[in-house]
């Protein structure tokens, strides 16, 4: 028997034959209960449903591995085409958090659907994460009186010395879990999907080791500090609705439930880092090393008192504390470490992936790096060499898809191979619709005729020489 090709109805038979039918009908709201957890007393190998108010890889428990990627759609593309792509990424998802293959054809003359790296792993925890970057929201796909204010471009901060080939793009893509390899996957596997739709712009991978004690508290980055000590509370459901989550009465109401990422790629001098005296590297960051205690405390988690510090200590400047504006201004961080060898000079091209979820990074991120940038200590360290920012929609069922709620309901799908087939332009309040592409000319097709739909995934046929060598076997 065929296993089914990569459309709704391949997924849920595939879905239903290994007993996943039950995760894939999961109404919006059913969040995994380990998400926010602030200890990594979970399963690592447990599967987190994709499905709910809003998108999973934001207040999940951190993992340890990162894989994110920037993409730019192929010019040309409609926008029928990238609610095809939305909604064939939103099913692949379904598949991939559950640990499962992609579903093949059955061809002989197909390559396989799967690429069979992850064949022995578990789902991993692994979290998918999907977000909208500026230049979603041109002329392109009639959203541009649909663009949140929020969703500025982000400015040019002192010391900033970014590679534009490595920042921004149209969408993006964070996928998280706890092996690499089962993150590399899913990424992978979304790219391959998006063959002839949206190209790989930049990617880049993290990993964020846990102390082997938890009762160690936060991990510590590549710098020796301990990273992440004062972070918001995911499970402070008033902090994060005023810090994270969009409100309607901000001004999009096809946002509401959804946050904004700030990405920015930060290199680190670790070579001077490491041949810094000790006490020069406490005053940088504000906190001992050893205990992560900040100045004046014995504890990591003893209060922070800004006036026995350098005024351009790290922790005083990324929080005055200063009362209500300075709570407000706050992100909530999932920042994770990178180490890709060395790079042109002999430098560690090693590393900060710093990521930061919040409301509104006009009154959040922005002011807040434009204050660390003028004067924090740590700046003879590091150099930003990355950046991005995207709106990140909210969540949604196994039977929508991330984005409808700004681009519409999308149409059903057909029974065709191809989910792309046969789509009609969803309509969007105040949002015109996109042109009409003229279609490439084809061969005619008899009255009545049904027309022949593409492979999801355009993989290259056997060549007369394969066949004939699989013939003789």
């Amino acid at each position: 028997m065929k296993t089914p090709s990569l459309t709704r109805r391949g997924i849920l038979a595939v879905a239903a034959s290994t007993g996943a039918a039950a995760l894939l009908a999961q109404p919006t709201g059913l969040i995994d209960t380990a998400r926010g957890s602030a200890n990594s007393n979970c399963d690592p190998h447990a599967s987190i449903t994709p499905y709910g108010t809003n998108q999973a890889g934001i207040t999940t428990n951190a993992p340890e591995h990162l894989q994110l990627a920037g993409f730019d759609l192929v010019p040309g593309t409609t926008r029928e085409q990238l609610i095809a792509l939305l909604q064939t990424w939103h099913e692949a998802i379904g598949l991939l958090t559950k640990g499962l293959p992609m579903p093949d054809a059955g061809a002989p003359d197909v390559a396989p659907a799967d690429t069979g790296e992850a064949l022995s792993q578990s789902a991993d925890r692994l979290t998918i994460t999907i977000g909208f970057g500026p230049s979603l929201f041109d002329s392109r796909f009639g959203l541009t009186g649909l663009r949140p204010e929020a969703l500025v471009d982000l400015p040019a901060f002192t010391g900033d010395a970014l590679d534009p080939t490595a920042s921004d793009g149209d969408l993006c893509l964070q996928c998280c879990a706890e092996t690499r390899l089962v993150a590399e996957h899913a990424l992978r596997t979304l790219a391959r999907l998006a063959t002839g739709r949206a190209t790989l712009r930049w990617t880049q991978s993290g990993f964020n080791e846990l102390p082997t004690n938890p009762a160690d508290g936060a991990g510590r980055n590549l710098m020796g500090f301990k990273d992440g000590t004062a972070n918001l509370n995911p499970n402070d459901p008033t902090r994060m609705a005023r810090n994270v989550w969009v409100d309607p009465s901000d001004g999009a109401a096809w946002l509401a439930g959804g946050t904004y990422l700030v990405y920015r790629r930060v290199f680190a001098k670790l070579r001077e880092w490491d041949e810094s005296v000790l006490s020069e590297q406490e005053d940088v960051f504000g906190r001992r090393r050893a205990t992560g205690a900040p100045f004046g405390g014995t504890r990591e988690n003893d209060p922070v008192r800004s006036e026995l510090m350098p005024v351009t200590a790290h922790i005083r400047l990324a929080n005055p504390r200063t009362g209500q504006d300075s709570e407000d201004e706050r992100v909530f961080r999932r920042g994770f470490s990178f180490h890709d060898g060395l790079d042109t000079t002999g430098e560690y091209n090693a590393g900060l992936v710093f990521i930061s979820f919040q409301r509104d990074a006009r009154r959040q991120f922005i002011p807040l790096q434009t204050r660390l940038a003028a004067s924090d200590a740590l700046n003879e360290y590091i150099t930003h060499t990355a950046s991005a920012i995207f709106v990140i929609p909210p969540g949604t069922t196994a039977a929508g898809y991330i984005g409808e709620t700004l681009l519409g309901a999308a149409p059903p799908r057909t029974t065709t191979p191809n989910p792309a087939a046969d789509l009609r332009t969803p309509t969007v309040p105040g949002a015109p619709a996109a042109p009409a592409k003229p279609a490439a000319p084809s061969a005619p097709r008899a009255p009545g005729a049904t027309p022949e739909a593409p492979r999801q995934v355009p993989r290259p046929k056997a060549t007369k020489a394969k066949l004939k060598r699989k013939k003789a076997r």
